[in-house]
């Protein structure tokens, strides 16, 4: 089974390298500008559609200061699917950027990572130094969803359907999932926060907010060598660069979505 890959840039901000990278004066480097854009991901093919995270409403956006686009819902009514349509959603992490609107579709199992999960609904994750990358609301959203039976907990591998592959590396959050797709081009992993930019695995150089730096590392060098064993492509959660990797979905608006496989 082969599936249509679409990231879509619903969100962006300008910030700066060090607020990027984890202590970025070891690197000697000046400070830059730099943008931070936000995605979400299709996958739709054999008569399933599958929405790798669900991005933030836009009143979370202007609450934190990100410019929304295209709010998800609206970006998924663009591309011809409704929330009744999507039979399947995972959640890789539970940052705020990754589970807003996930109430929003009526007949979708939510598969997430058991310690993800267990973690941001224990005692450690509403502590400050991670609750500020999360919305109250969102996680009780999860819980809800988990509590009628809707939520499917992973561990370790897990395929969510034919061609479609979860991989649990953790580092960026205690259960960060990535995806492995066999994309109508070719394979195609997407790396969502494991690797927010390109220059992560290029540099080998992590990403400024973690809960295990070494499993930030690790995460890195699994992403590798699925690549290099797969000859995958492979999707950054975060980089502009994205959008010029890839083919546009809209030749009319390059930075609204890229077709990746």
């Amino acid at each position: 089974m082969s599936y249509e890959v679409l990231a879509i840039r619903y969100a962006t901000r300008d910030t700066w390298t060090r607020d990027i990278y984890a202590n970025p004066w070891v690197y000697d480097e000046p400070d830059r500008p730099a943008r931070m854009d936000y995605f979400f991901w299709l996958l739709r093919g054999g008569g399933r559609i599958v929405l790798v995270d669900t991005g933030f409403t836009p009143e979370v956006g202007a609450a934190r200061a990100r410019t929304t686009l295209c709010p998800p819902p609206r970006a998924l009514a663009r591309l011809g699917v409704e929330p009744a349509d999507v039979d399947t959603v995972v959640i890789t992490h539970a940052h705020y950027d990754h589970t807003g609107n996930a109430g929003i579709f009526p007949r979708a199992q939510i598969v997430i990572s058991d310690r993800e999960l267990a973690f941001w609904t224990g005692p450690y994750g509403g502590r400050q130094q991670f609750a500020h990358s999360a919305e109250r609301a969102d996680l009780g959203t999860l819980r809800r969803l988990d509590d009628a039976g809707r939520v499917t907990r992973m561990s370790g591998r897990h395929q969510v359907a034919p061609g479609i592959e979860l991989i649990e590396v953790g580092g960026h959050t205690p259960g960060q999932l990535i995806a492995l797709v066999d994309g109508e081009a070719g394979p195609v992993l997407l790396a969502s926060d494991a690797v927010h930019y390109y220059d992560e695995l290029d540099l080998d150089r992590p990403f400024a907010v973690f809960a295990d730096l070494a499993g930030m590392y690790a995460g890195f060098d699994t992403v590798r060598d699925l690549a290099a064993a797969s000859g995958a492509a492979v999707v950054a959660g975060h980089d502009p660069a994205v959008l010029t990797r890839f083919t546009p979905w809209d030749t009319a608006d390059p930075g609204f979505a890229v077709r990746v496989g």
